[in-house]
């Protein structure tokens, strides 16, 4: 075995086999790396990845289990919005709308773990499909993730930037169709209160926040992913 993936896979193998049974204590990290020729860190990215699809369970001196009931979790990439407008047929253009250093609002500076009356990055941007709006993009970023100088946002947008150049350990989606405000349709070109739909999402590095974005989408907008 080469790789990470490749041990994966066979502990995949040996779960569906039943070669280790629902519930069951499978090797631990060691005497796997020795089975497989590869490092234990090796066996960790595998097994961690097995454990966050719900596949194993994994606790701090108890070692790993095999799930009694494997739960499916869904897994969404964070899209490049240029890619996802090409995918479609279409020509990618964006428009830089603000960009300025300003306090977050409570809510968003609580959800990122932000203190009270710190200045962070904001960014408003209109992404477009064919020259037609596809998505209003508001942004709270942390600066201290950018290099310096920073990137030139209204050359790049933010969002493939940061998809591109930042990693995140964790975060947050979560998705709601909403009436649209005043901003969103003068943007989009839509009549106040016609329904949208929305997405917000938080992203973080084992460092701390990263940033809040909230899109809303313009009418006709479809989500498709795996399960």
């Amino acid at each position: 075995m080469t790789g990470w993936e490749d041990v994966r896979a066979e502990v995949l193998r040996r779960i569906r086999a039943r070669d280790w049974a629902p519930g069951a204590l499978i090797p631990g990290e060691e005497a796997l790396a020795v089975e497989f020729g590869v490092a234990r860190a090796t066996v960790n990215r595998a097994l961690r990845d097995l454990a966050e699809a719900g596949l194993l369970e994994r606790r701090r001196k108890a070692g790993t289990r095999v799930a009694l009931l494997p739960v499916r979790r869904a897994t969404l990439e964070i899209p490049v919005i240029r890619q996802e407008v090409e995918a479609r047929g279409q020509r990618h253009s964006f428009r830089l709308l603000a960009m300025a250093d300003a306090v977050p609002p409570v809510p968003v500076a609580s959800q990122l773990g932000w203190g009270p009356g710190l200045a962070k990055l904001y960014l408003e941007t209109l992404h477009l499909a064919n020259g037609k709006p596809y998505a209003h993009e508001t942004r709270w970023l942390e600066p201290a993730v950018l290099p310096d100088p920073p990137p030139d946002f209204s050359g790049v947008s933010a969002n493939e930037w940061l998809v591109t150049h930042v990693a995140y350990a964790t975060g947050d989606i979560a998705f709601s169709a909403e009436a649209a405000d005043a901003r969103c349709a003068e943007v989009l070109g839509v009549a106040p209160g016609a329904a949208l739909f929305v997405t917000e999402r938080t992203t973080f590095s084992a460092q701390g926040a990263i940033t809040f974005v909230r899109l809303v989408h313009a009418p006709g907008y479809r989500l498709h992913t795996l399960v």
